[in-house]
């Protein structure tokens, strides 16, 4: 998961390549950026953008565009996004520490009963 995860943020596209498979005019790629809501790699002053990247401006785009959100709102809503995976995250770790606490108490009990004979 983690190597996948690595792959999404590797830089691969240059902005005429993103606005063309978004169907965005290149200046709306930067004023997202100004506003934040994206923050492309840059090497020698050229923007590169993720997976990540571009999977978040379609997101941004669906959001303005299709359903009249505003940029306060998408804002909001990309912050929200990121809190909400945050703590995905957090329950899937506890949950694995729940599982493996009830997986040692179980072979515990098993080793007891068995050790008793």
């Amino acid at each position: 998961m983690t190597r996948k995860k690595e792959d999404k943020n590797r830089p691969l596209y240059m902005i005429s390549v993103v606005s063309r498979i978004l169907e965005v005019h290149p200046q709306t790629l930067r004023m997202y950026e100004r506003e934040g809501f994206v923050c492309p790699h840059r090497i020698n002053q050229q923007r590169l953008y993720s997976e990540e990247d571009v999977e978040r401006l379609n997101l941004v785009i669906k959001l303005t565009k299709e359903m009249g959100v505003n940029k306060a709102g998408v804002d909001i809503i990309l912050r929200m996004r990121s809190r909400m995976e945050a703590m995905q995250n957090e329950i899937r770790d506890m949950m694995r520490f729940i599982e493996d606490d009830i997986r040692q108490d179980f072979e515990d009990r098993l080793r007891r009963i068995f050790s008793e004979d």
